[in-house]
C-alpha cells in the first residue's frame, strides 16, 4: 500500500500519543478517512455534526491532559465548528483542529467549498496554517502539537489541501521530537517577596482558576492554603471551568458572586489576595464599581504573562508554572509563619472552618425544606445528586440556573476536584458532548452530565456517538422549558418588559420538546422522572451502567 500524506499524518499523531481522532467527514477529507480504514493505532470516533465532534475532543483533551485531535469538513464544516472552537480558545484546551481543503491546483478558480479557512480560524487559535507540501507535514504537526500543549495551552488549526493529503510520502521521515518541560520556576527574589506579603497579611484569601487543575497543582495549592489558613474561592459560575481545590476541604468557600458590586462586598474583609491560574474577574454584565476593593493587595501566579497585571495592578507577579511556583512558595512560607503569626493562622483556620461548615449545613436545610414541592426544585435535584455521586465521579455542568452556582462544590460533594468540568466559553452544546470525551479519557470513572434543556438542543446529536460506541455517560436533562438564565439577565439589565414579567423568545413550552423520545431515536435509553427517590435510583443505576442513559426531569429553577 502506498504511503500518502494522510498515512504520514496518522503515523505522526500516533508518535505523539494520540489515541483517538474525532470528526465528521466530507469530500475534501476522504483521503484521511481512507487512511484511517487501514490504521490500527488511532481509533476514529464519528460524530453526526461538527459541534459534537469538537466538544467531544475538548472533553477528552481536558481530562486526559493530552492533545485532542479533531477533523472537520472544509469551510462549511469549520463554520459549524466555530462555536466549539471558541469554547476551546476561552478554556485554553489543547486541540489540534484540522480540515480538508481543495486541491491547490484549483484554488485560483475559487472552487466549490473553498475559502480562506486559516484567516477564519486565526482569531480563536494560537496558530493557524495551511500545509502546502507533504514534506512539511512533520514540521507542521510537531509545531501544532507543541503549540497546543505549551502554556498557555490552546487550540491550533491546520488546513490540509487534497493534493497534500494524497501526495506520496514514501521518502518523508517522521521527525518526531519530545515536548519541552514547562515546569518553569518564578525568580527566587519574587517568590521571597510574595511569601513576605502573604505571611504579613491579617486576612488573606486565595482566588483560584482552572489552570491550577490543568497544571496538576491542586495538592500544592492546598498546602499553601493550609499554611496560611486562607479561604479559597473559585471564579464565578459564569467562567468557572475546572475545579482546582477539594470541595470538602475545611477552607473551601463558595465561588465568587456574579456581579462586581457583590464581588467587592464579598472581598472587602480581606487585605491580601493570592490569585493563581485565574483570569481575574471576568465580568458578564457591566456594573460599577470595580470588583476589587481599593485596599486589597494582589499576589498573582500564572504561567501566562498576559494574565498578570492585565486588568488589575499586582504587588507581586510570579510568572511560572503553578505547580512549581506553589511548591516553592509553600517552602518559603513554612519559615515565616511562626510565633504570633502561627497563633493568628490558628484563629483564622478555626473561623473559616466553622463558617463554611455552617454554610454547607444551611444549603442542605434549604434543599430539605423544598423536598415535597413539585415540579422538583433545582436545589432539591442538586442535593439528590450530591447524595448519590461516587467519590471518583466526573461531573460536567451546562445548566447554570439548575446547578445553583456550583451547588455540588459548595456542599462538598466533589471529592476529587479533577472531575469537575464547567463552561468557560458559553457556546452551547458543549456539555453533553464534553462528557463523552471525558469518559473516553477516563474509562474507569463514572461520568454525569447535567445539561439544561436549552443547552441540550445545541448538541443533542452527540447522543448518537455515545450510543454507537457504547460510551457510558449518564445524561441528566433538567427541563424548565425556558431560557431561565436570559430571563435573569434581562432583569439584571432592568429591561422594562422583563421587570413586568413579559418575555419574547425565552420560552420553550410550545410545543413541548420530548427529550426522552429524541434520545431513544438516537439509540440512547431514556426516561422521565418527577420524584426524588426515582431520580436518585436512576442516577445511581446510570453511573454503574455499561452504556449511555438519558434522564429527563422537570425542574423549577
Amino acid at each position: 500500500m502506498a504511503r500518502t500524506g494522510m498515512h504520514l499524518l496518522l503515523e505522526l499523531l500516533s508518535e505523539y500519543g494520540v489515541r483517538y481522532l474525532f470528526g465528521n467527514p466530507g469530500t475534501t477529507e476522504l483521503p484521511l478517512y481512507d487512511a484511517l480504514a487501514a490504521n490500527r493505532q488511532i481509533q476514529f470516533i464519528l460524530a453526526l455534526q461538527e459541534v459534537p465532534a469538537v466538544a467531544i475532543a475538548d472533553g477528552y483533551a481536558q481530562a486526559s491532559r493530552q492533545v485532542g485531535v479533531v477533523n472537520v469538513h472544509i469551510c462549511c464544516g469549520l463554520g459549524n465548528a466555530m462555536g466549539m472552537l471558541y469554547n476551546a480558545y476561552r478554556a485554553g484546551t489543547p486541540l489540534v483542529l484540522t480540515a480538508g481543503q481543495q486541491d491547490q491546483r484549483m484554488m485560483l478558480e475559487e472552487p466549490i467549498l473553498w475559502g480562506e479557512m486559516v484567516e477564519a480560524a486565526r482569531p480563536w487559535t494560537k496558530w493557524a496554517y495551511e500545509v502546502r507540501r507533504v514534506e512539511d507535514l512533520p514540521t507542521a504537526v510537531r509545531r501544532a502539537v507543541q503549540t497546543a500543549m505549551t502554556p498557555p495551552t490552546g487550540p491550533v488549526f491546520l488546513s490540509l489541501p487534497l493534493d497534500v493529503q494524497m501526495a506520496s510520502a514514501e521518502a518523508v521521515p517522521l521527525q518526531v521530537a519530545p515536548l519541552p518541560d514547562v515546569h518553569v520556576r518564578p525568580p527566587m527574589e519574587a517568590l521571597q517577596q510574595a511569601a513576605q506579603v502573604l505571611a504579613s497579611a491579617r486576612q488573606p484569601a486565595i482566588l483560584v482558576g482552572s489552570r491550577v487543575c490543568e497544571a496538576d497543582a491542586i495538592q500544592e495549592l492546598a498546602a499553601v492554603a493550609d499554611l496560611l489558613a486562607a479561604p479559597v474561592f473559585h471564579e464565578a459560575t459564569t467562567s468557572h471551568g475546572r475545579s482546582s481545590f477539594p470541595s470538602d476541604h475545611p477552607l473551601a468557600g463558595p465561588p465568587l458572586p456574579f456581579w462586581s458590586p457583590q464581588v467587592q462586598e464579598f472581598l472587602a474583609p480581606f487585605d491580601v489576595l493570592l490569585v493563581v491560574g485565574m483570569k481575574l474577574f471576568q465580568q458578564y454584565i457591566y456594573h460599577e464599581p470595580s470588583p476589587l476593593p481599593a485596599h486589597v493587595r494582589l499576589v498573582q501566579i500564572d504561567e501566562n504573562p498576559w494574565e498578570i497585571n492585565k486588568n488589575y495592578p499586582v504587588e507581586v507577579g510570579l510568572l511560572g508554572h503553578p505547580k512549581t511556583a506553589l511548591e516553592e512558595l509553600a517552602r518559603l512560607l513554612e519559615g515565616l509563619l511562626e510565633g504570633d503569626k502561627a497563633e493568628l493562622v490558628g484563629k483564622r483556620r478555626a473561623h473559616w472552618t466553622a463558617h463554611f461548615r455552617q454554610e454547607r449545613a444551611a444549603l442542605r436545610r434549604q434543599a430539605q425544606e423544598q423536598t415535597e414541592l413539585r415540579p422538583l426544585r433545582a436545589q432539591v435535584v442538586m442535593d439528590i445528586l450530591a447524595q448519590v455521586l461516587p467519590p471518583n465521579a466526573a461531573v460536567v455542568e451546562e445548566s447554570p440556573t439548575t446547578t445553583m452556582g456550583s451547588y455540588l462544590e459548595r456542599i462538598g460533594a466533589i471529592k476529587d476536584p479533577t472531575g469537575y468540568f464547567a463552561q468557560r466559553g458559553w457556546a452551547l452544546g458543549w456539555g453533553l458532548n464534553c462528557a463523552i470525551g471525558v469518559r473516553l479519557a477516563w474509562p474507569e470513572r463514572p461520568v454525569l452530565a447535567i445539561i439544561g434543556d436549552g443547552s441540550a438542543m445545541y448538541g443533542f446529536q452527540g447522543l448518537w456517538t455515545a450510543a454507537r460506541y457504547r460510551i457510558p455517560v449518564t445524561f441528566l436533562v433538567t427541563n424548565n422549558q425556558e431560557y431561565k438564565i436570559l430571563k435573569d439577565c434581562a432583569r439584571v439589565l432592568r429591561l422594562p418588559e422583563a421587570l413586568a414579567g413579559r418575555y419574547e423568545g425565552l420560552d420553550l413550552d410550545r410545543p413541548v420538546i420530548d427529550y426522552v423520545g429524541l434520545a431513544r431515536s438516537l439509540g440512547v435509553p431514556a426516561c422521565r422522572v418527577t420524584q426524588p427517590d426515582a431520580l436518585a435510583e436512576l442516577v445511581q443505576m446510570g453511573l454503574g451502567a455499561d452504556g449511555p442513559i438519558l434522564i429527563e426531569t422537570p425542574v423549577v429553577s
